[in-house]
């Protein structure tokens, strides 16, 4: 424990900080604190199981109770039972159209009391980080571009004929900056890979004939 009191304020801002994905170290630099205090509040912070958003509406005292004052408590029965479906979510996942909206549906009605989806997901990133492997890359600006294209294609009705044809569906991102562009095309030849210049990269181009609709 460090040895000057630390504003409570800044013991949020290191949470905060943490569950953005900061490196203690950035963090300590960035609040011009000890990576010892960084590290010691971090750990009281995990050792909770609980989420950023759970303690910013606690008053200074709550939160000084909570990591100041720590003792060792049973973790909530609603908490174990959301860990326990995360297995389960990390699984369906991988399947095509699945989402963790849809999982967290499926959450709520085998556990009505269960938690929101905000929380779910933040929940679930946490134990996440905690059981899957990580690996940090670095980006250079403008040095690389991944694309890949979904599972799942969505369609093509032509507004006269009611004619419904498959497009393919293809994301692409830049890895520094992570502005995300997506566009649907007929086919995946290399030629209806490469978009047009003038899109803007933060909307949906669809090439296709002018009296078609997309679905």
């Amino acid at each position: 424990m460090a040895n000057k009191p630390i504003a409570m304020s800044k013991i949020k801002q290191i949470i905060r900080l943490h569950t953005q994905g900061y490196s203690k170290l950035k963090i300590s630099r960035r609040l011009d604190v000890s990576r010892r205090i960084v590290r010691t509040y971090i750990r009281r912070f995990q050792k909770l199981q609980i989420t950023y958003e759970d303690i910013t509406g606690l008053i200074d005292a709550e939160l000084d109770k909570l990591l100041l004052k720590q003792s060792i408590q049973e973790v909530p029965l609603r908490l174990k039972r959301l860990r326990s479906f995360f297995p389960y979510v990390n699984k369906e996942l991988k399947k095509t159209g699945v989402t963790r909206y849809s999982l967290w549906q499926e959450y709520t009605k085998k556990y009505p009391d269960g938690y929101q989806l905000s929380q779910f997901c933040e929940h679930y990133r946490r134990w996440n980080r905690e059981t899957g492997p990580l690996m940090h890359i670095e980006h250079k600006a403008g040095d690389k571009m991944y694309i890949d294209y979904a599972g799942k294609k969505l369609h093509l009705v032509d507004a006269q004929t009611g004619e419904v044809s498959d497009v393919e569906v293809y994301v692409a991102i830049l890895g520094a900056i992570q502005l995300t562009y997506v566009q649907a095309t007929l086919t995946q030849n290399k030629e209806d890979l490469s978009p047009p210049r003038k899109t803007p990269c933060t909307t949906l181009e669809v090439r296709r004939r002018p009296s078609y609709r997309i679905i």
